[in-house]
């Protein structure tokens, strides 16, 4: 029994470094994930996302249905379907969402030196991941269609679906590593605030003995 609890005192004392691992690992999918929207087959995978959502899909020229002719599988190259999606904005509205996922990867990363802004940059990732996971309502080809087999529609998630509920981890981990930022600059600015308070103490006291 002492053994058992022993172990369990170790995994208590590893919140540290699980908090620091989140951040980390946060850092790593934002920045490549942000870097892979540099590559046209990636672009093209976001569009029936965008296409649908309520809220990005007026960064498309063309109506949301007419993509599904339009799409390539990963790997394979239709130069009409590139010519579709150059006129659609496809991969100009890529480059700038992956310009913004990038940042915020950084932003985060700063956490050692400027925790203020790692706490700001965890906090627009909760807004990311709730953007994300409206597309589980918005987006058709996040469920298994029906093509004859009785198993499609909720809650059977398509490979799509299940890389969007995903965001529900990165959700929760922006959370947390928000927090921990947010503590952190806290505790920055009220150790400030103690040393100015003793300065100011010691100036009183000096000219008092002048």
């Amino acid at each position: 029994m002492d053994r058992i609890n022993k172990l369990f005192e170790y995994a208590a004392q590893m919140d540290r470094v699980g908090i620091t691992l989140t951040r980390i690992g946060l850092v790593v999918v934002l920045v490549w994930i942000g870097s892979l929207k540099v590559f046209k087959y990636e672009d093209e995978g976001i569009v029936p996302f965008v296409a649908n959502s309520p809220l990005m899909s007026f960064l498309y020229q063309e109506p949301a249905g007419e993509y599904r002719r339009h799409m390539n599988r990963e790997g394979d190259l239709v130069p009409a379907n590139r010519e579709w999606h150059e006129k659609n904005g496809t991969y100009l509205f890529a480059y700038g969402l992956g310009s913004v996922i990038v940042a915020y990867g950084v932003m985060i990363a700063l956490h050692p030196v400027f925790p203020r802004v790692a706490a700001v940059g965890s906090f627009l990732v909760v807004v990311m991941s709730f953007v994300t996971l409206s597309f589980l309502i918005t987006t058709p080809e996040c469920w298994v269609p029906s093509l004859g087999s009785s198993e499609h529609g909720f809650p059977l998630l398509s490979g799509a679906g299940r890389l969007v509920v995903k965001d529900a981890i990165m959700l929760g981990a922006a959370m947390v590593t928000m927090a921990d930022s947010a503590k952190a600059y806290l505790r920055k600015t009220n150790a400030s605030q103690q040393v100015v308070a003793a300065q100011e103490r010691t100036l009183q006291t000096t000219s008092l003995w002048n």
